[in-house]
């Protein structure tokens, strides 16, 4: 059965989707602006930035990836890197799809996986009700233009921007990473652990004798998994 935009538009569930998902694509659109601005001073072309942000719908993972690829790491790394990092969908993923509509298919599942981010995912978790392929569709169509408009704003103006604020701009992806993860820390005992064995193991592989010389890729999957596996251990969820 061919579904077109025009039947989207008029679903009910596609609509309450839709006006959900307006916060978290205004929320995209500066952070996309970032790296589609920091990705192009990089030394990647403009499209190559808007082809990465129009496949891929993951922040974190895609600064580290995009970081990845400018320093001319290696494929492999590149690749077990954004694993890594976006290794939470696939959890995101199975918990969502206890709350899908009966019968839904597999072709529609997939389509609905590449949509699911943090904020998505929270959204489409608080719902009360079944989640719909329409319901889905519509919380994430605007979110991935917002995202996808954003890195072509920041990647086309960069070649516009002076020199000095290109490279002060590039101030505002550790801002925003910082004000993600203060919040969290001054809530919780185990995120601010977390955070700093993250820290800590990211120093070491920078600046310790010996440790300095483990490439970019390999130092960001070592610490994240340290830091999650930590997290684990010393901090396990307790039952209800």
């Amino acid at each position: 059965m061919e579904v077109t935009v025009a039947v989207f538009f008029r679903d009910p569930d596609f609509k309450d989707g839709l006006k959900k998902g307006v916060p978290i694509a205004l929320g995209y659109v500066p952070v996309a602006f970032t790296f589609g601005l920091l990705a192009v001073n990089g030394g990647l072309p403009p499209s190559v930035a808007i082809l990465i942000s129009m496949t891929n719908l993951t922040s974190a993972g895609q600064f580290a990836g995009t970081n990845l690829i400018i320093a001319g790491v290696p494929l492999f790394e590149i690749a077990l890197t954004t694993f890594v990092i976006n290794i939470r969908y696939l959890l995101m993923s199975f918990a969502l799809s206890q709350k899908l509509v009966p019968n839904t298919s597999l072709m529609k599942r997939a389509l609905m996986s590449f949509g699911i981010t943090d904020e998505t995912f929270a959204l489409a978790a608080l719902e009360k009700d079944d989640i719909s392929f329409s319901f889905m569709m519509g919380l994430v169509f605007l979110p991935y233009w917002g995202w996808a408009l954003g890195t072509a704003a920041g990647a086309l103006v960069s070649s516009v921007l002076p020199e000095l604020l290109q490279n002060a701009m590039g101030i505002a992806l550790y801002a925003m990473f910082i004000a993600l993860i203060v919040p969290g820390s001054k809530k919780s005992r185990a995120v601010l652990a977390v955070v700093a064995i993250a820290v800590t193991a990211s120093s070491l592989f920078k600046w310790a004798p010996g440790l300095d010389q483990v490439s970019a890729g390999w130092s960001t999957i070592i610490a994240t998994l340290a830091a999650c596996l930590a997290g684990a251990v010393f901090f396990p969820r307790e039952e209800v």
